[in-house]
């Protein structure tokens, strides 16, 4: 299959750890942060963290939606889901994480029309066969997804479609990363970029890594090749003294962006002044809203939303994690009350979380190797 089979073949696979080996100085420690979700995912699933020297360290960002989003946002949502003339739809990997009452899929065990969409035009097509219920579509993602719902609130008007609404929780990669370095326990020495938010927002969005803090960034694909040679690219930026921003993702990812998408958002949404972050506090101008054109179809304006913010559980350190402070397997609740089966913290949930990637992974691999006694 052309970019998939080429990307994991092994022979070039050992060429590239032989290159990293080359280029890496067995006297320094280099810590490189892979901001998206997918690329933690993608380490833990193909083992590239044990094909690395020792003094590599992938650190793990706040690049998984469903993770970063705090538990008052979920309370928010569930509350407008609690009406019985709403229909409460979501992705699946926004079913099983907690709010203070129970998770998505908890709710509609009590009763609440619960329902998994795979896409926005889901919700929309559910609204259009129930013209006696309001669909409520819970948005979530980075700006991988926010074009998506944008042309989906489009199209909604422009069917004059009254009984649907978005409640919007879409959040924005570069403000995060700025608080990540703004934090005074973080050294990190260069990003593996989004791959998935590339493709909308490009790669000069992440100039300012470069010039102003110093620090290289590879946005990457999600192959084990892509992981590999993205790090060679850094080790070399890092060798010759460099920061800058370089695409190894060429074959998807535009420089400029995806225009269309842009458009699309740019119409439909606007920034937040605030929005909260699991672990990381509110951040500024971190997130999207809906613009007042499009009002009717906003949750948030048409519904009544609590907006208590909620404290996360005290034993789960999902903020640490989420800030590459811990590792997943550094956390007291980890693997013990807190597992994919059971999640006390959003981390355990999602697939690109870090927590559930380390789990369903790296600890299940040490649990094998101990029980053979390797």
């Amino acid at each position: 299959m052309k970019f998939v089979d080429e990307f994991r073949e092994p022979g070039v696979i050992g060429k590239a750890c032989g290159e990293i080996r080359r280029l890496a100085d067995p006297n320094r420690h280099y810590r490189f942060m892979e901001v998206c979700g997918g690329h933690t995912h993608a380490i833990y699933r193909f083992g590239l963290k044990d094909l690395l020297p020792p003094n590599i360290e992938l650190v793990h960002g706040p690049g998984c939606p469903v993770c970063v989003l705090p538990m008052g946002r979920i309370d928010d949502g569930l509350s407008i889901g609690k009406d019985p003339d709403v229909i409460f739809t979501a992705f699946g990997d926004m079913m099983r994480v907690p709010g203070t009452q129970g998770s998505p899929l908890e709710h509609k065990a009590r009763g609440m029309d619960v329902r998994i969409v795979y896409s926005p035009s889901d919700a929309l097509e559910l609204a259009k066969k129930n013209p006696g219920k309001h669909v409520m579509f819970f948005a979530i993602g980075f700006e991988t997804t926010a074009p998506s719902t944008a042309l989906i609130l489009m199209r909604a008007r422009a069917l004059g479609l009254h009984n649907f609404s978005v409640f919007c929780n879409h959040v924005t990669i570069i403000p995060a990363i700025r608080a990540i370095l703004d934090s005074p326990d973080m050294r990190i020495d260069a990003f593996i970029g989004p791959g998935h938010v590339s493709t909308v927002i490009g790669c000069r969005p992440y100039d300012w890594i470069a010039r102003n803090e110093g620090k290289p960034i590879v946005v990457a694909g999600f192959e084990p090749v892509d992981v590999l040679q993205s790090i060679v690219m850094l080790l070399e930026q890092l060798n010759k003294g460099e920061a800058k921003v370089e695409n190894q993702y060429k074959r998807v990812v535009p420089w400029e962006g995806n225009h269309a998408a842009l458009k699309a958002m740019g119409e439909v949404f606007e920034l937040r002044p605030y929005f909260e972050w699991r672990g990381m506090g509110f951040i500024s101008q971190s997130a999207l809203k809906i613009r007042s054109a499009y009002a009717e179809w906003d949750a948030e304006s048409r519904f009544h939303v609590p907006g208590v913010r909620v404290t996360d559980p005290k034993a789960a350190q999902c903020g640490e994690v989420l800030k590459g402070v811990l590792k997943p397997a550094q956390c007291k609740l980890f693997g013990k009350e807190c597992t994919p089966e059971r999640p006390v913290g959003a981390l355990m949930v999602s697939s690109e979380g870090s927590c559930a990637a380390y789990f369903n992974y790296e600890h299940r691999k040490n649990a094998v190797l101990t029980s053979i006694g390797a």
